[in-house]
């Protein structure tokens, strides 16, 4: 289960690129090893489920906490948006993956972020994470290490069905 200190730091960094105006993150729920959120930007609400991982092997050189989001933003009609923030900085140019039950996804990179590399694989992915239990993913450091974080599922899809019903 997410601990309340790592949930306050992202909400926190929230707050941070929320204008003043709308500098409310109101908390959907705990599901397990997932949190959900809610919050308005200048476009309208933006609803996310979050995670960390369970554990990373081997652990980078100043590594900082990772975490994996889902996000709802109606108002620019994205839904089951993926996003991990890894907790290092990725080589550059170089791809990560996410295999969930033997499902792989590829990943784009850019500094300590990744997305999908297809966004039309969204709905898909976000499926799979409702039906497996856990979630690796992969990818290298700017130093060339290869480092494997694992996530749990458990409680994706009440955070997903959270974010769906928050938004």
């Amino acid at each position: 289960m997410l601990k309340s200190t790592a949930a306050l730091a992202l909400v926190a960094s929230l707050i941070l690129t929320v204008p003043a105006s709308a500098q409310q993150v109101r908390l959907l729920g705990e599901h397990r090893a997932w949190s959900s959120y809610a919050a308005n930007d200048a476009a309208g609400p933006v609803c996310f489920a979050m995670t960390k991982p369970e554990s990373v092997a081997p652990t980078p050189d100043g590594y900082s906490q990772a975490y994996i989001y889902v996000t709802n933003r109606p108002a620019e009609n994205v839904t089951t948006e993926f996003n991990l923030v890894a907790g290092f900085a990725f080589l550059p140019d170089s791809k990560a993956t996410i295999n969930v039950g033997g499902q792989v996804f590829n990943l784009f990179t850019q500094n300590d972020a990744a997305w999908l590399d297809d966004a039309g694989q969204s709905a898909e992915l976000a499926s799979a994470m409702r039906a497996g239990s856990s979630m690796v993913v992969e990818g290298t450091t700017a130093a060339g290490i290869k480092v494997t974080q694992n996530y749990s599922l458990s409680g994706a899809t009440a955070a997903q069905q959270s974010i769906g019903s928050g938004c």
